[in-house]
């Protein structure tokens, strides 16, 4: 099942390589053995791959996953509910009996379900739907990343916080809190007063309240090319081509790890060069903090 996401468009591979067409042990048929179903709010090019096309009602992502849950657990739904999504009751219920008898259901949900309306809360709903269908069968829910080795960064920041995102440290301690602590939050609330951006593009993909804040405010980008970001930053820092001329790993959004080598030179450090430079830096310099607070640490 994909919802909220145009892999035929955004993802090409992912039909052919991974989800529909592979065959295997299990499903010696590929794509006979399969059932596919698109959940989106209008039709796309990956409608025409998909067995069932469910357009939903634009923001209405919430209440139908909602009701889905209640009718897997045979909670009754009026019919004027479920009319609000855009679904039928009677679509509603054969997409149930599908996913209680399928062996092994996949939802790969995109960004036209954790960005619009609902954000983090859409997710969060269709994480414990596919949880709560684990009660009938197996069934698990992944995201369909968009930028590359977008998912290593949640590997590596669940790993050494038990977070994968949505993180702050201005305790002292990683708290986690999607929706308040998140990037995109962080920068419409205004809350940032720097930033420091590490091979990634917020001034093209970010609401544009967020791209407003990036302007105003001392941004430093490390990045191989200039970018819209790049454009607005006070300071760009120009570095090797992951994974070209630079090595490292970078995860594949099921989480498999992929080391990179690079094969060519560069004369412009890697990222990695550079943080440790300026981590260096700023251990040499004096730790400052403001007049008051010094005479009150002196006094303690």
């Amino acid at each position: 099942m994909y919802w909220g996401g145009n892999p035929a468009e955004c993802h090409p591979r992912h039909f052919t390589k991974y989800a529909l067409m592979p065959k295997s042990k299990f499903l010696p048929k590929g794509r006979r053995d399969r059932t596919a179903v698109l959940v989106d709010i209008r039709p796309t090019k990956s409608a025409r791959a998909a067995d069932i096309f469910l357009q939903v009602r634009s923001g209405k992502d919430f209440e139908l996953i909602t009701i889905l849950r209640a009718l897997i657990k045979d909670q009754k739904v009026s019919e004027e509910a479920v009319a609000e999504t855009g679904i039928t009751l009677e679509q509603c219920m054969d997409l149930i009996q599908r996913m209680k008898k399928a062996k092994f259901g996949c939802v790969f949900f995109g960004m036209g379900l954790s960005m619009t309306r609902g954000k983090h809360m859409n997710s969060a709903a269709l994480l414990t739907l596919a949880a709560e269908m684990n009660a009938f069968t197996k069934f698990v829910a992944m995201p369909m990343r968009g930028h590359g080795n977008v998912t290593g960064a949640d590997v590596i920041m669940r790993w050494q916080t038990g977070y994968p995102f949505g993180i702050t440290f201005n305790r002292g301690y990683p708290r986690y809190n999607p929706g308040e602590f998140s990037t995109v939050d962080v920068l419409v609330r205004g809350d940032a007063d720097a930033a420091f951006i590490i091979g990634a593009d917020p001034g093209a993909t970010m609401p544009q309240p967020a791209i407003n804040h990036l302007a105003r405010i001392p941004t430093i980008v490390l990045d191989p090319h200039i970018t819209h970001t790049s454009k607005l930053a006070r300071v760009h820092i120009t570095t090797a081509p992951a994974g070209i001329a630079a090595p490292g790993t970078a995860y594949r959004m099921d989480e498999i790890p992929l080391p990179l080598k690079p094969a060519l030179k560069s004369p412009y450090p890697t990222d990695e060069e550079v943080v440790r430079r300026i981590k260096q830096a700023i251990v040499k310099k004096p730790f400052w903090m403001p007049e008051g607070a010094q005479m009150i640490a002196a006094q303690v």
